[in-house]
């Protein structure tokens, strides 16, 4: 089960780099100063591509803990 948790860590990581990606984009329109509608408009842009992240970094989290388990 050693290839489960290996694959969860890259999964989870590529989860926390999304979220460290979404970050730059919500502090990249926060210095744009941009009407309210555009920045309303980026950041829930920002906050579907957030989700995304948090569930990639989930299921990795998931499949690491299975992998112990399993192990």
């Amino acid at each position: 089960m050693e290839y489960l948790i290996w694959a969860g860590s890259g999964l989870s990581l590529i989860g926390v780099i999304g979220i460290f990606y979404c970050i730059a984009l919500a502090i990249k329109a926060k210095r744009a100063n941009l009407a309210e509608d555009e920045m309303g408009a980026r950041l829930q842009r920002v906050v579907v591509l957030n989700m995304i992240a948090l569930f990639i970094s989930m299921v990795g989290l998931m499949m690491v803990v299975t992998g112990i388990f399993l192990g």
